[in-house]
């Protein structure tokens, strides 16, 4: 029987033995103390040619993730709605696409969409003009950005995350968070990657080592609830 710590998407591909291995890391699950919403590039490349099967999607929008990615609209709606209620600051990250944005690729992709509106927010998951949205040239939304500056600005603890890709960008941003000292909680349902395969891979990954993969619905429970805060003093 598959443990509440491990009832996940990847439990249908985690045997017995790596189960065992990873106990180690078995903990009690939280969203932590003064918490952000951060959603990591759910930008139009990645939802363009709608809900398809990723592998039709990509002969003519190659950044496209196309129903995996349109799966997470949902839930990351309602996750955005909860948070703005509760008064958390929600924050974007997307690519930088201005003229003097020249640094390379942030991953090793030879085909990518090249679109004006490529890293357009989602309209469906637009931010409000209270938002903040931060613009990246690399994977992480934390390398050469202003985001850890804003986060310490807001007096931000923790980061409630979801975006993608599971295995590249958010991975990317969520290492990083951990590295610099946040409490990261994963929304299991508002993540999202190409391929199933990489998708569960790394949320295990990361639910052992960087963050703390949660249900929606107990993600939403703790934002509906007095949230943790700081301590003064």
């Amino acid at each position: 029987m598959v443990s509440k710590f491990e009832d996940y998407c990847w439990a249908d591909i985690m045997d017995e033995e790596t189960l065992q291995i990873y106990s180690a890391y078995e903990r009690p699950l939280r969203v932590g103390p003064n918490p952000a919403v951060l959603m990591i590039d759910v930008y139009q490349a990645s939802y363009d040619g709608g809900q398809q099967r990723v592998v039709d999607v990509i002969k003519e929008h190659p950044s496209s993730c196309g129903e995996r990615a349109w799966a997470m609209v949902e839930p990351a709606k309602q996750l955005l709605a909860a948070a703005r209620t509760a008064g958390l600051p929600v924050i974007y990250s997307t690519g930088d696409e201005r003229s003097n944005a020249d640094a390379g690729r942030p991953t090793n992709r030879v085909t990518m969409t090249e679109t004006d509106n490529a890293y357009d927010i989602l309209p469906e998951l637009a931010p409000e003009p209270a938002d903040l949205v931060v613009y990246k040239q690399r994977a992480s939304c934390f390398y050469g950005t202003p985001l850890m500056s804003h986060l310490v600005g807001l007096g931000v603890q923790s980061l409630i995350v979801g975006g993608g890709t599971t295995s590249g960008c958010l991975r990317a941003g969520v290492q990083d968070a951990k590295a610099n000292g946040f409490h990261v909680t994963l929304v299991e349902e508002c993540c999202y990657d190409r391929t199933p395969i990489s998708h569960k891979v790394n949320l295990f990954d990361m639910h052992h080592k960087y963050a703390d993969v949660m249900k929606l619905a107990d993600v939403l429970a703790h934002l509906d609830a007095p949230l943790p805060r700081r301590m003064a003093g």
